[in-house]
């Protein structure tokens, strides 16, 4: 290849050269190229492309060309757009083709999608992750019978298995028909715990009444305080940086969604090759018509796509609760990546169903849930 390639820069210079002694010999020698010093025959240098016409232009040249650039753009852009959401593994597709200069290259899209995501929660004031804290009142009561009553938070429900004696203590069924007594602390007649549970909320301001600290969580949170600040003088570094965290949820529901923000562009920049080899892998017998950068081109795509849900997720999630927006994008994500594989890879529906189910569950329980987790527990140490 690089013989061909000095051959062919060889024979292009060779016929420059005869070109440029044919307009001598008629009498319009031609002028030299400001940049390679090579005669110009044309409005172009045929050896290094620059233009004949680059200095002294007027204003309005100027405008007019830049307007030219930014249609240009646009019209690329919608162009690109358009493919990603309504034509599943059309990009990856036209890059293995070499059909590149409609669309915006794989990389750079990426990156300004995920730059948009982050920046539209930054312009919306939406955090990407808050630990909302809930505090959770159970009491346990029994009637004459000798049933137990769970009540959480006021909502009262028959615990099956546990008995309570006359005098409130309570046991549960052992072998033989023996009962075995179950610690418990009295009050009234009643065992009560006060325990703060906690839950991921997603896209929401800071603030929001879901991770709002009532009342009710702060004098929990109070009691927690005094046992945590005897053990942590005696903890490691992850459970200082632990306690630590739980004192800054008290004040800062989204004392988590900065240290997040760090490392999701982090770990993606890790799994977005995991993903394409992980392809790479399935799609084994056709490596010879799949490279892996084709794979991984295809992974830049589906991971873009994921930023585009992001941000409809987002937006959704004003509106919706977290549970159905969660179940919306997952439902819309998945479509969208079966679709591309089949569109991508060119082959039959079962086929393309066995792997996309193979690779989506390798993908999340090895690749995706162990890097989140990590981000999760970096976030947590304060790295």
């Amino acid at each position: 290849m690089e013989e061909l390639g000095a051959l062919l820069e060889t024979g292009t210079a060779a016929a420059v050269a005869i070109a440029a002694s044919a307009l001598t010999e008629q009498g319009h020698p031609p002028k030299n190229c400001p940049s390679c010093g090579k005669p110009m025959i044309g409005p172009y240098c045929a050896l290094c492309g620059q233009p004949d016409n680059t200095h002294r232009r007027t204003l309005k040249h100027l405008a007019e060309e830049v307007v030219k650039d930014i249609v240009s753009f646009d019209s690329r852009i919608l162009r690109t757009a358009r493919a990603l959401l309504l034509r599943p593994g059309e990009l990856p597709s036209a890059f293995r083709h070499g059909r590149t200069q409609p669309y915006v290259p794989a990389v750079r899209l990426y990156l300004f999608v995920s730059l948009l995501f982050f920046l539209f929660l930054s312009v919306t004031g939406l955090a990407f992750v808050q630990l909302g804290l809930q505090a959770e009142s159970v009491v346990y009561t029994h009637d004459k019978a000798g049933n137990v009553f769970k009540s959480v938070n006021g909502a009262r429900k028959l615990v099956p298995g546990l008995k309570s004696d006359a005098a409130g203590n309570l046991s549960v069924a052992g072998p033989a028909g023996t009962r075995i007594a179950v610690p418990k602390d009295k009050a009234d007649g009643h065992t009560i715990t006060n325990t703060v549970t906690t839950r991921f909320v997603f896209f929401q301001r800071p603030g929001n009444k879901d991770v709002r600290i009532t009342p009710e969580v702060r004098k929990t949170l109070d009691s927690v305080n005094k046992d945590m600040q005897a053990e942590s003088k005696d903890a490691g570094w992850f459970m200082r940086g632990l306690y630590g965290t739980i004192t800054r949820l008290e004040t800062d529901p989204a004392a988590l969604n900065g240290p997040l923000t760090t490392w999701i562009p982090r770990i993606l920049f890790v799994l977005l090759p995991l993903f394409a080899l992980l392809l790479a892998l399935f799609y084994w017998r056709q490596r010879e018509s799949f490279l892996y950068v084709d794979h991984l081109v295809f992974s830049l795509s589906m991971h873009t796509f994921a930023f585009v849900v992001l941000i409809c997720a987002a937006t959704v999630a004003q509106v919706l609760s977290g549970g159905w927006v969660a179940a919306l994008a997952v439902f819309a994500f998945s479509v969208y990546l079966l679709v591309a594989l089949k569109q991508f890879y060119g082959q039959g529906w079962v086929m393309t169903g066995l792997k996309f189910a193979g690779i989506t569950v390798i993908y999340n329980v090895f690749f995706l849930t162990p890097a989140l987790l990590f981000a999760l527990a970096a976030s947590v140490a304060g790295f």
